[in-house]
């Protein structure tokens, strides 16, 4: 994998770059990438997530070892075939789940063992075995495994976390390196809310030399402004030369806000879901269109916006088709957000190569 820092905003810490993958795909950053949790991004075709112009989304390990199983996808190669998506695929390692579903699992020195959320069947995750996992799916882009707290979290808590990280960090690029492994391999910075626990974690993994550095464990209930700063300073002790990857996070201000303090790649799944459930993004802030002011609204979503949904479709039939529960709403409505996500960034990109 290569990465190259094209231009650095004048104004802020953000920067334009390229990456280029080891599959010859390349992505122009500041890049958000839509979640795709079981091989798809709900309610959304590989051609429509083309036509909005996305290269990249993120699956999960977890959910992918889970369900299909490794035997399904050993027998499609990648799961790049078994959904039919010709773009790059960034796998989160599981790390997240297992502090979401922290009643179903025990954190033991070697790894995580828990309990599927799906049958209750046990299994193990170790560094290596997440590695494994992720040599199946033909992840273009490799998360370590890694220990995410939760907030607030003592200081003892996060700093047992940090130690398990850097330990696993350590394991899954021996491990890596030993297997002759495709794609490349990221590491993921955690210390809480501790802006010497940030540090140090972001200097003994620079010390390891992965392709790119994540920052896990925010979005996790503190304040926006408190998440800003702890990426600020992180961003410090990262290597300007390699890509820099906030994970889970967030709305458009989110990524604006850490675009500017450096951030280089985005997930989060908002976009989908928030048009599952009739809430749509606009420059305006978002509106929810299951509203009776929309009943008959004959404007788009927001006006001059270029996507699908927009420049075919007016307010008042989107509520109906919210009001009367049709698959088409979940389908227009994640074409708008996810579109509006893609241009947000791109915008934001134009502002950089004009100053």
């Amino acid at each position: 994998m290569e990465f190259k820092v094209i231009k650095t905003s004048n104004k802020s810490r953000a920067r334009l770059g390229k990456l280029i993958l080891n599959s010859g795909i390349e992505i122009e950053t500041p890049v958000f990438m839509p979640v795709g949790t079981l091989a798809t991004v709900k309610a959304l075709t590989p051609d429509m997530l083309h036509q909005i112009g996305v290269k990249i989304i993120l699956c999960n390990s977890y959910h992918l070892y889970l369900r299909p199983g490794m035997s399904v996808l050993e027998k499609f190669e990648s799961v790049h075939s078994f959904m039919n998506w010709s773009g790059a695929i960034l796998t989160d390692s599981g790390g997240f789940q297992i502090f979401s579903l922290k009643a179903l699992r025990t954190l033991e020195n070697d790894g995580v063992v828990f309990n599927s959320h799906i049958d209750g069947s046990k299994h193990m995750l170790t560094p290596e075995k997440v590695i494994d996992i992720q040599n199946i799916i033909g992840s273009d882009i490799k998360m370590v495994l890694d220990d995410c707290v939760s907030y607030p979290a003592s200081r003892e808590a996060v700093e047992a976390a940090l130690k398990r990280t850097i330990t696993w960090a350590r394991r899954s690029k021996d491990y890596y390196t030993k297997t002759q492994s495709n794609g490349s391999l990221f590491s993921i910075v955690q210390g809480g809310m501790h802006k010497d626990l940030r540090e140090s974690c972001a200097l003994q993994l620079i010390n390891l030399d992965f392709d790119g550095y994540a920052l896990g464990g925010l979005s996790v209930g503190e304040e926006n402004e408190l998440m800003y700063d702890i990426v600020h300073h992180t961003t410090d002790f990262l290597p300007e030369h390699k890509p820099r990857y906030l994970m889970g996070v967030g709305t458009p201000t989110d990524l604006e806000q850490c675009i500017h303090r450096g951030i280089d790649m985005f997930d989060c799944v908002l976009p989908t879901r928030n048009a599952r459930n009739g809430m749509l993004f606009t420059s305006e802030g978002s509106i929810n269109i299951k509203r009776k002011e929309f009943d008959v609204d004959t404007q788009p979503i927001e006006t001059g916006c270029t996507c699908y949904t927009c420049t075919h479709f007016s307010r008042a039939y989107l509520r109906h088709l919210f009001k009367s529960k049709e698959i088409l709403a979940s389908l227009l409505n994640s074409i708008h957000n996810v579109h509006f996500y893609f241009r947000s960034v791109e915008k934001i990109k134009d502002e950089i190569k004009s100053e």
